[in-house]
């Protein structure tokens, strides 16, 4: 385990969120926001979900306090959310850019408690496998809503295939 081997995880990562974010720009604006049953809802209401709690996350590892996990001024339309979305993205870039081996096995989170004992690999493990999660979920919800979508296997991106929806 190493911190260039978790910047490629996370370059798979952000490939597959662009890819999400590129099926659901197809998206009415009532099918955006279409409420659903399951999980955090709406294609929005997940899109929103990812983002902060990728921010949170993050956040944490840094010991930075957040007044607002996703402002409101960002919920006003689509380019707004993407512009925060690639926002966060580049910090947590810039934190992926400075990640030595020897943080991996460090625990800076203070607060909340029970993330306390965390190892730093172990949250970076846990937001990639979270958005996986919640990827294949929206995927289902943008194949529901008739949109054509793709695969977002990691080996998909090892073996170098371009992604095409359909």
């Amino acid at each position: 385990m190493n911190a260039s081997a978790f910047r490629h995880l996370y370059d798979y990562h952000f490939g597959e969120n662009r890819k999400l974010w590129a099926l659901a720009a197809g998206l009415s604006e009532e099918n955006f926001a279409r409420p659903a049953a399951y999980s955090h809802g709406s294609v929005r209401d997940q899109v929103i979900h990812l983002a902060e709690v990728e921010n949170i996350w993050f956040s944490e590892l840094r010991n930075r306090a957040l007044d607002d996990p996703f402002p409101a001024e960002h919920l006003e339309s689509r380019a707004a959310m993407r512009a925060y979305w690639d926002q966060i993205e580049q910090d947590v870039r810039a934190y992926l850019a400075a990640l030595t081996d020897d943080m991996l096995l460090t625990t800076p989170i203070l607060e909340p408690d029970e993330d306390r004992g965390l190892y730093v690999w172990q949250v970076l493990l846990h937001v990639v496998n979270h958005a996986t999660d919640h990827r294949a979920q929206l995927l289902r919800q943008l194949n529901d809503l008739g949109v054509e979508t793709g695969y977002q296997d990691y080996i998909f991106y090892c073996y170098g295939y371009p992604w095409q929806q359909g």
